[in-house]
This record gives C-alpha cells, sequence and structure tokens, in this order.
C-alpha cells in the first residue's frame, strides 16, 4: 500500500487530520532540509511536500520564490530532491513524501529516469501545479504504474471544472483555499466551506486545503471539514527567519527547535523538546 493511503486510513480511523507541511528542499542546504524534516515528523507532521526550487514558481508567493533563489544558489535539482527524501528514509522516517515539482525539471529529466527515480526514492505522491488536467493523462498512467499519487489541484474558480479535475484522483485532493500565489492570509475565500463540499460530492478521495493557512487557529478550522490541511509559506517563512541559527553550528539546535515548535503548535500538539 501506498504509504499515503495508509496515513490517510490511519487517520480516519482516530478522527484526525493530516497535517501537509512544504518546504523547498536546500533552503538553507540539503543537510538543513534532513534536519528540517526529522523535526516536522517529530513535531507530528503526517506528510511531507518536498518543493523543487524553480526559476519562475508562477504558483508562489514571495516567501517560497526567495526560498527557491536560496535553494538554487546551492545548486540543487529534482535529483536532489528525491536523494533527500531517501536520506530521510535512511534516518528511519516513516513520512510519505510528495514530490511538488513544475513540469519543466519533469520534462528535461525525461519521463522514464525520472519515474525510475521517483520509484527508487520512495516517492508517494506527486504535484504539478502548472500541469493541466487536460495534459495529464501519460503523467498519470506513469504514475498509477509506479503506485505514485499524482495529486490534482482545484480551485474556487474551477466550477464546472471540477468533476474531470477529480474524477480519476488518488492520495487526496488539494483543494486550493484562495485565489492568487501561495502566501499567508488572514481571509479566505468567501464561500471556501461550500466549495469544499462540493468536491466531495464528486469524489471519495480525501481533500486536503492549503494556500495560506497559516495558523493553529485556521488549522482547526478546516480539519472539521477536510481530511488534510497543508501549510508552506508559514513554515518557509519560520526556516527562512532561523536561518542564522541553522548556519551557526552553536545555535543550531536552537533554531531547529524553534521550527519544530511551531509545526507542534499548528498540530495542536504540546512539544516538551
Amino acid at each position: 500500500m501506498n504509504r499515503m493511503d495508509a496515513v490517510f486510513e490511519r487517520l480516519k480511523q482516530q478522527n484526525e487530520t493530516a497535517l501537509i507541511p512544504f518546504l523547498t528542499v536546500g533552503d538553507p542546504d540539503l543537510e538543513t532540509t534532513l534536519d528540517i524534516i526529522d523535526q516536522l515528523e517529530a513535531a507530528g507532521a503526517d506528510i511531507v511536500e518536498l518543493g523543487v526550487p524553480y526559476s519562475d514558481p508562477l504558483a508562489d508567493g514571495p516567501v517560497i520564490q526567495r526560498a527557491s533563489e536560496r535553494a538554487l544558489k546551492g545548486k540543487v535539482t529534482i535529483r536532489s530532491c528525491m536523494q533527500v527524501a531517501l536520506a530521510a528514509r535512511e534516518r528511519g522516517s516513516r513520512l510519505p513524501f510528495i514530490l511538488f515539482t513544475y513540469y519543466n525539471p519533469v520534462l528535461q529529466m525525461g519521463l522514464d529516469p525520472f519515474f525510475e527515480e521517483v520509484v527508487a526514492h520512495g516517492i508517494s505522491g506527486l504535484i504539478i501545479p502548472d500541469l493541466p488536467i487536460e495534459e495529464a493523462a501519460e503523467i498519470r498512467q506513469r504514475a498509477r504504474q509506479a503506485d505514485v499519487h499524482l495529486i490534482p489541484l482545484v480551485a474556487p474558480t474551477s466550477h464546472e471544472r471540477i468533476a474531470s479535475i477529480v474524477k480519476d484522483a488518488t492520495g487526496f485532493i488539494y483543494c486550493v483555499s484562495s485565489l492568487g500565489v501561495t502566501g499567508e492570509r488572514a481571509d479566505f475565500f468567501a464561500g471556501i466551506e461550500d466549495f469544499l463540499n462540493t468536491v466531495k460530492t464528486y469524489s471519495n478521495v480525501p481533500i486536503a486545503i492549503g494556500f495560506g493557512i497559516s495558523s493553529r487557529e485556521q488549522v482547526a478550522r478546516f480539519s472539521s471539514i477536510c481530511d488534510g490541511v497543508v501549510v508552506g509559506s508559514a513554515i518557509v517563512r519560520q526556516i527562512e527567519s532561523n536561518i542564522p541559527l541553522l548556519e551557526k553550528q552553536e545555535s543550531r539546535e536552537e533554531g531547529l527547535l524553534q521550527i519544530r515548535k511551531f509545526v507542534a503548535q499548528l498540530k495542536g500538539t504540546s512539544d516538551s523538546a
């Protein structure tokens, strides 16, 4: 069974919602990314999105754009990101990993070697935000053969396209909470609850909501109506603000602890570390 399916099944039995942090791999460097993954898991994260840094991240706001710029200075590639997933597994992580990448790096790599490495590195899911559903048939077929979930994104503006977007969904459906790019928000699309309920009528696959969620209150709000909540920019901002600590050996543990405490607070768990 795909690790992601097992997580959602376990959480369903426990009447819990998955917390799905996003981070940009290689921000500020690959070894620190591995240490941060350790902290995310210790804080109660259920699934982790590994963001592939990209020079033209159309769906990302300024916080994640800056993280991509820092990672690209370190020559981080799509292969680097998959290697991080395998290295985390070798450290003992049991988390499912989702590779979040734009389509160009996949094309540059080639579909055959890409999926070979996805399988070899233990990736459970893929999110490709700039791949339209109308052009995703081959990727979807290859993902199914590899037992990897190609996770669709559906937005409040999708309207009559919702049914076609989620028809063949596996893993979970990523529901975009707001219009525009990623980034922390105080307010969401006014009809967000109706939108989520509409998505549920078209598929029995778990739904998760992301874009703009940054506080425990917001996580709790959506936990009552979603199977998962994705937090991206708020965590990337925490990493960014702690880079001065992470870069010095004498303060590195304190920087990692700050990130862990923030994620534990989002999850609603106590952290005694």
